[in-house]
């Protein structure tokens, strides 16, 4: 008998129901649709199409240890899925469930062709902690503030993780071949820009179990405070370990049990696991989280939207240069031109541009300096969170389809348990707070203190004066 694990953003051989189910009782094969087809499903950006080309590489080795073939398919999943179910012969299917209302739709579909013939397909919880559904407010809705949801959650019970499969005698046979990883082109040809990213990360299940091992060994001791010292390597680093399933957040939790009671830090990384579910939470209940405010109020506001601004590469980053003269107003900028200098590091604040250097050099951003860079193209700049929640999509290696926008509309006020707007970062003060000897800001803006570095955008202050105006008009 034949079974297929379909995975997806599960891409691990341990605690992963849907491979060991499928591995039980037969031969496994496992399957993975790189689908850019489905209405509504968000094709990935560059960063994340590198980090997927090095997860499968690995995964496909990890998984023929253990017998059991990888296949990998290209199209609109639930046409692809079929076909290949019939073609491989096999009578069950199995993956594990998924969040986004797109995602939901196809898998839906999925299961109603199987119910229409003679294959069994089921479904598992791997990816949260607790399913959506399951976790809701006295009054029977979701929560919308963060504090309530997770005392609630993390009271709940947590399933332990689940072993590896065992290794099989032989793979089945009569599995058809799939398509070749080159093919797909994930990678950056035109130039090579992702050099610093192969040099920052490891993709892959050992890694990620790795960084986990690393990370409660030291560091998780000090995370209270440790977290918004970007010089310093206080995370955990785990996001794209995380987003990507290299890791299992059951795997994360109970080994995060075993360091806790000495200080803070274990429980206070408890809470950014919580803030993970939670924005997931939001994704299931809100689909599109990533293009609508879930504050109607902000639907009125004036933020500039740049014709065309989409992920272009800023021209700085091409190697050409940007050169945007100073404004004291938000308003006389060239709304395009200042995006392009944000995008590329030389707004002229040192913290911002130290930040958005880090993610064009490594895929990732610390996640205090995500928040001043956000901040500052929101309510400095004034540009709307789309814009940047599209260019972090990009861009990181960990972007993730609930985190991702969930973050962009907490720093602009507009979406649950968000910052209120007039709560905007100094990124001035949260250099001399959190960069004091201002050795993050030498790492990545050498150049701060030369003559080339440019001048700042704009006045933060004056431009903090009419980001408040602006608010007052919608309220």
């Amino acid at each position: 008998m034949v079974s297929i694990a379909w995975l997806r953003d599960d891409l691990r051989t341990a605690d992963n129901p849907a491979l060991l189910a499928a591995a039980h009782g037969g031969g496994a094969a496992a399957l993975y649709v790189l689908d850019e087809k489905s209405p509504g499903i968000r094709p990935l950006g560059a960063a994340a199409k590198w980090w997927l080309h090095h997860a499968l590489k690995t995964l496909r080795e990890d998984l023929e240890a253990l017998g059991i073939p990888l296949v990998l398919l290209r199209g609109p999943a639930g046409k692809v899925v079929p076909a290949f179910v019939q073609e491989a012969g096999a009578e069950r299917i199995f993956w594990n469930r998924r969040y986004g209302g797109p995602e939901r739709e196809v898998d839906t579909a999925v299961k109603e062709w199987a119910a229409g013939g003679d294959v069994q397909a089921e479904s598992f919880q791997a990816s949260l902690l607790h399913e959506p559904w399951t976790v809701r407010t006295g009054g029977g809705g979701p929560y919308r503030v963060f504090t309530p949801f997770w005392r609630t959650v993390s009271a709940m019970d947590f399933r332990a993780p689940l072993s590896a499969p065992e290794r099989a005698a032989a793979p089945p046979a009569g599995i058809p071949a799939g398509e070749n990883l080159a093919d797909w082109n994930l990678l950056p040809q035109h130039p090579d820009w992702a050099a610093g990213l192969a040099e920052a990360w490891t993709p892959g299940e050992e890694a990620g179990l790795s960084a986990l091992s690393d990370f409660l060994a030291g560091p998780v001791q000090e995370y209270d405070d440790g977290r918004d010292r970007p010089a310093k390597p206080g995370t955990s680093r785990l996001s794209p370990y995380l987003r990507w399933g290299h890791v299992s957040p059951f795997q994360v939790w109970h080994a995060l049990s075993r360091v806790r009671g000495n200080g803070p830090g274990p429980d206070v990384f408890g809470t950014e696991i919580g803030w993970r579910e939670f924005c997931w939470h939001q994704l299931f209940h809100n689909p599109d989280l990533a293009t609508k405010n879930l504050r109607p109020a902000f639907d009125g506001f004036p933020w500039e939207h740049p014709e065309g601004s989409g992920p272009r590469t800023p021209a700085i980053l091409r190697g050409k240069g940007v050169q945007v003269p100073p404004q004291s107003r938000p308003d006389e900028l060239d709304a395009l031109d200042a995006l392009d200098a944000w995008k590329a590091g030389r707004t002229g604040i040192p913290l911002v541009d130290a930040g958005q250097r880090q993610l064009w050099s490594m895929g990732w951003m610390h996640n205090r300096v995500r928040m001043v860079a956000a901040s500052f193209l929101i309510k400095n700049l004034g540009i709307h969170w789309r814009v940047g929640e599209e260019w972090f999509w990009e861009t990181l290696v960990d972007a993730d389809p609930a985190s991702n926008p969930a973050n962009w509309q907490w720093v602009a006020g507009s979406g649950a348990d968000a910052a209120p707007f007039f709560r905007i970062f100094n990124p001035q003060t949260q250099a001399k707070r959190f960069d004091p000897d201002g050795a993050y800001i030498a790492r990545w803006v050498p150049d701060a203190l030369t003559p080339a570095y440019p001048e700042p955008l704009v006045d933060l202050k004056e431009s903090r004066r009419h980001a408040l105006e602006a608010y007052e008009s919608i309220r």
